[in-house]
This record gives structure tokens, sequence and C-alpha cells, in this order.
């Protein structure tokens, strides 16, 4: 009868300690999940900020340009068609340069050639974009200049193209960027961009952009 509760007594020592290591590699994926997310609304919170106390364009022009882009990824083409609007604020002005910004709302549709990873396959969805961007640029906006953005997206489906899977409708959509307004008013530019959930749920594998944009400005 001893040798009997002894044996109990073990088994159930066992499994409360099993279960107390589950519950503690719960908890730290969690409290590990949660930073990555409060992280990545920090960064936003703050770009956010920044961008909401430029406000719009000091003359009072709701739309600043319209533009239109052709992206290529692997197995993955992309069209935009998008909006601006100048903020009225500038940092670091010297020497004719300056660090301002827009604001950009854009539509583009994806064509995935790779569905599923089966050949001849294709997935496509829809994306609406909204992005502040940072500009550094002379201070009569004309020649070249350098840009990044950080904004959020939505996808009109789960994409799942060749190796690579979003597991979210939400993302957010990071690009730095190098360009040239004309005197006419037009403008060309060249891209990188990388979308992703930033790691809050799985797969996440990303999908990475090459962009040319061709821009008018009123």
């Amino acid at each position: 009868m001893k040798v009997r509760n002894h044996n109990n007594l073990l088994g159930v020592t066992l499994s409360a300690c099993a279960n107390k290591t589950s519950l503690t590699a719960n908890f730290t994926m969690k409290v590990s999940m949660s930073f990555k997310k409060n992280l990545l609304k920090s960064i936003a919170a703050v770009a956010a900020l920044m961008a909401a106390n430029a406000g719009f364009a000091a003359d009072d022009k709701l739309i600043d340009s319209v533009y239109g882009e052709y992206a290529k990824g692997v197995k993955v083409q992309m069209v935009r068609a998008g909006v601006t609007s100048n903020w009225d604020k500038a940092w670091f002005v010297s020497n004719g340069t300056q660090l301002s910004g827009y604001w950009d709302a854009s539509i583009g549709g994806w064509d995935a050639k790779r569905y599923q990873n089966v050949p001849g396959q294709h997935q496509k969805l829809w994306d609406l974009g909204f992005t502040p961007v940072f500009r550094f640029e002379n201070t009569n906006k004309l020649g070249f200049y350098a840009e990044a953005g950080i904004g959020v997206h939505m996808l009109s489906k789960l994409y799942n193209n060749d190796d690579d899977r979003l597991s979210t409708h939400f993302q957010f959509g990071d690009h730095i960027g190098v360009g040239y307004v004309f005197n006419n008013k037009w403008e060309v530019a060249a891209k990188i961009q990388h979308f992703s959930n930033g790691g809050y749920k799985k797969p996440n594998s990303g999908v990475n952009y090459m962009n040319v944009k061709v821009a008018y400005h009123f």
C-alpha cells in the first residue's frame, strides 16, 4: 500500500512539473509576442505623431500629386496607383535642403504566378495602403531626393505564393527610395519595398518588391 501511494504521489508530482513547464513556455512565448507587437506599435505611433504634427500643405490642397507604379518580386508583380498630400513642416533646413514628407494613399493589384507553390497557378489580390513618408529633398522640392516610409496595408486575400506565405490580411509596408522631380512637375523614382506583419503571426516569410514610379505634381 505504501509503495502504491508513493508511486501515485510521484506521478502527481511529475504531472504537475510538466504542466508547470508547459505553462512557463506558453507564458514566455506570449511575453515575446507581446513585446514584438508593442515595439511595432511604438514605431508606428512615433512615425504617425511626427507626421500628424506636420499637417497638410500650406496651400490647403488635399492632393499634391498622383502616381503610378510597377513592381516586381519573386514570381509576383504589382501595379499601383496613388495620391499624395505634402506636409507643411520641414526639419534640418540647411544649404538649400530639408527633411519633409507627405501622406501616401494607394491601391494596388498583385499577380502571384505560383499560387500554393503550383507552377502556372495565379493568385490575384488587392492591396489598400496608407503611409507617412519622410523625404530628404531640396527646399524647392525639385531635383534629386531620398525617402523612407513605413505604413499599413490591407490585403484582400492571404498571400500564398511560391515559398512565401503571409498569414494575415493586415501588413506593414516599409520602403526606401530615390528619385528626381523635374521642372515640368514630372517625377521618376525607384524603390525597394518590403511587406510583412512584423512577426505577430506565423507564417510570415515577407514579400519584397523592386518598384519604379512615375508621378505628376499639381
